[in-house]
């Protein structure tokens, strides 16, 4: 009782088929499987890009911070 014998899940397959259609179910995999495929090369695209991208210690202002005078730091003060 605990698990599902093989007749279960055929049953479940079969309804599974009838109610989506067998070219549904081709184009769901087919998303799937890519979407899969750009996770992965996306994770290795970023383990690459990680150690050349470090970011620098608390308290410094990266390079490309400096470099930008057109950002505006200020801190914000409540009224009394």
């Amino acid at each position: 009782m605990g698990s599902f014998s093989i007749w279960h899940w055929l049953i479940v397959l079969l309804i599974v088929v009838m109610v989506f259609g067998t070219k549904k179910l081709k184009n769901m995999g087919s998303d799937l499987g890519g979407a899969v495929k750009g996770f992965k090369d996306g994770m290795k695209d970023g383990a690459s890009d990680a150690p050349a991208a470090a970011t620098p210690p608390a308290g410094q202002v990266a390079n490309s911070q400096a470099a930008d005078k057109t950002t505006i730091d200020v801190e914000a003060k409540q009224k009394s």
